[in-house]
């Protein structure tokens, strides 16, 4: 752990007055409610989208780069904006797709000591900047009408499994969940269903929550086959 963590740690565990605490909490969700002011606020006049994750890691050179910009700018050219989280990698290939597609191109920027920068394909009136991962994945999910998973790590699986739980508890519309390369994802799903679903911690049900493809044009079809299935289209 680096010298500052600890520092950090030992902060924390050092005791407050009431006064303290009031005055640090009040802050805090004063600092909360500016940021989901601004993103509903941004957000609810932008019309249909669909959310697109992956890790900000990914080159431009790499096949899942090329791969995202064409499945944005299809998703694009059949009528639906694109939210991502606005850095570089997979966000940056997903905003340039829908850029170069002349569609919406939405930016949910987080702010982190390393790694995060917007990246230049985000309109300029549709990128917000948070603080809170957890007022971040709030707009993402409010404002979605489907999600599209390339591969990535962490944050990306935190991404999608916020979505698939949403979904599973009836918080979220069934909105479609698509996840990008089976060979990458193969091996989660192998696990839920060898291991989870045995335990019984799933239903059979919930892997029926998402859909696994290979190129773009299925993905872009789980999106737009789901909404001609309800006779909806995105440009309501």
């Amino acid at each position: 752990m680096e010298t500052e963590d600890i520092e950090k740690l030992r902060a924390s565990f050092q005791p407050k007055t009431w006064s303290e605490t009031i005055s640090l909490d009040t802050w805090e969700i004063l600092k909360v409610i500016s940021e989901m002011v601004e993103g509903f606020e941004k957000l609810s006049r932008i019309g249909p989208c669909v959310s697109i994750f992956g890790s900000a890691r990914t080159h431009d050179v790499h096949q899942y780069y090329k791969l995202t910009e064409e499945i944005a700018y299809l998703l694009t050219k059949a009528g639906f904006g694109i939210i991502t989280g606005g850095g570089p990698g997979i966000m940056e290939a997903a905003n340039k797709g829908a850029h170069f597609a002349g569609g919406k191109s939405v930016g949910l920027n987080i702010n982190l000591p390393f790694e995060q920068n917007p990246n230049p394909f985000i309109d300029r009136n549709k990128l917000i900047n948070f603080n809170y991962f957890y007022v971040r994945k709030t707009m993402f999910m409010r404002y979605s009408m489907g999600f599209i998973a390339l591969p990535g790590g962490f944050g990306t699986l935190d991404e999608l499994t916020e979505a698939i739980t949403l979904i599973q508890t009836h918080k979220l519309l069934r909105f479609p969940i698509v996840l990008v390369r089976r060979n990458y994802w193969q091996g989660l799903i192998n696990w839920v269903k060898n291991t989870v679903l045995v335990e019984k911690n799933v239903t059979p049900d919930d892997l029926n929550i998402f859909t696994l493809v290979d190129d773009a044009e299925e993905a872009v079809a789980c999106i737009t086959d789901f909404y001609k299935t309800y006779a909806l289209k995105p440009n309501f």
